[in-house]
């Protein structure tokens, strides 16, 4: 009997509630940010000139160190220049006897001993003789080989000994400019669009030539250290992407960036004010806009919808939907639906979270 009474008891007890689900929430503050775009790029020689012939022969000498720095009008190879030498000479002599006869002839002409036309045969003659000396003193000169811009020069493609000829395909050597350098970016036009609205609104800080500034990310994550420009003149567009090719122009005085090196490009495209951040967790992403649950005064849980436009850091910017003040959850947002009331639960501080990571963790 006694065990029937104290079952009975036990069934009249009314059953446990559930607890309050706990929340963490962020108050929400207006803030403004930095937004900087991430474009990958490739660097490109400012200038590249490929070095030819411009005279047939046999190249007698190389002149330059291969990967080294030249100068404009530095000599680079010579060729054999021995029949060049010959047709000068030869060209220089034909002058001084056209030169004569033109003399003669012009004296002669004054008292009408000779006729109008041998006279200006004669001195036709004489100009003919000046410019064939002009032409082999260029052909002469063209035996030395000259650089035709400052810059790096690569491997030569001849060696002593080899056959040149005037006009060939293939190049000798090539010399590329290196400072400045070029980095061509890939965005879309839209993008593109926008980031010099921003320039031209005065939204980002510019340079003293009006184009937003570059920073740069290596292959190895650094920062280079010069800063550079965009250059908005040489921007091409695809035909069939529809993107665009945004190329930026940074000082390279070290030579540390080669063409053809893969780089990220930092642009700074403006400040966003009157906006919030919000960690990724606490957002359900959506196509057009994102839900948030945000905790009303009674500590009831509402679904907002918002607009975020792109992360900063590990942070959504949001541009619509939410205020100053209100509590969005950023962690327990799995234990509630809209309507369900919460309990607001105290952020740890870094500190406390430090005392309690010891205690579970002795």
């Amino acid at each position: 009997m006694l065990a029937l009474t104290a079952c009975g008891q036990k069934s009249e007890m009314p059953p446990p509630q559930a607890a309050t689900p706990q929340v963490i929430v962020q108050e929400m503050q207006a803030t403004s940010v930095s937004v900087v775009d991430e474009l990958p790029g490739r660097t490109t020689a400012f200038r590249v000139a490929e070095v030819r012939p411009q005279v047939n022969g046999i190249v007698e000498k190389r002149l330059f160190k291969e990967g080294s720095e030249v100068e404009a009008g530095e000599q680079l190879y010579q060729i054999d220049d021995a029949s060049y030498q010959a047709a000068y000479k030869k060209a220089t002599a034909n002058l001084s006897t056209a030169q004569l006869q033109a003399k003669r002839y012009s004296e002669l002409a004054k008292v009408n001993a000779v006729s109008r036309q041998a006279h200006d045969d004669a001195q036709a003659a004489y100009q003919q003789a000046q410019a064939d000396v002009e032409i082999a003193r260029i052909n002469l000169e063209y035996t030395k080989v000259l650089s035709p811009i400052s810059g790096r020069i690569g491997r030569s493609a001849v060696s002593e000994g080899a056959l040149v000829i005037n006009g060939q395909p293939n190049a000798m050597a090539t010399v590329q400019q290196l400072d400045p350098i070029y980095v061509d970016m890939t965005q879309s036009s839209v993008e593109m669009m926008r980031l010099r609205r921003a320039l031209e609104e005065g939204r980002i800080q510019s340079n003293a030539e009006g184009n937003a500034p570059v920073k740069l990310r290596l292959e190895d994550g650094s920062i280079y250290e010069h800063e550079g420009a965009l250059q908005f003149s040489e921007v091409e567009v695809s035909p069939s992407t529809g993107s665009v090719t945004l190329r930026a122009q940074l000082p390279n005085p070290d030579r540390k960036l080669l063409p053809g090196m893969f780089v990220h490009a930092e642009v700074e495209s403006g400040t966003l004010d009157g906006v919030y951040l919000l960690p990724n967790q606490a957002l359900m992403l959506g196509n057009e806009k994102s839900t948030v649950y945000v905790v009303d005064a009674d500590n009831h849980i509402e679904a907002r919808r918002v607009v975020n436009t792109r992360m900063v850091g590990d942070k959504w910017v949001i541009t619509e939907g939410l205020q100053d003040g209100d509590r969005v959850v950023v962690e327990g947002r799995q234990k509630v639906r809209p309507g369900a009331k919460v309990e607001v639960a105290p952020q740890q501080s870094s500190a406390d979270e430090t005392v309690a990571d010891a205690a579970q963790n002795p």
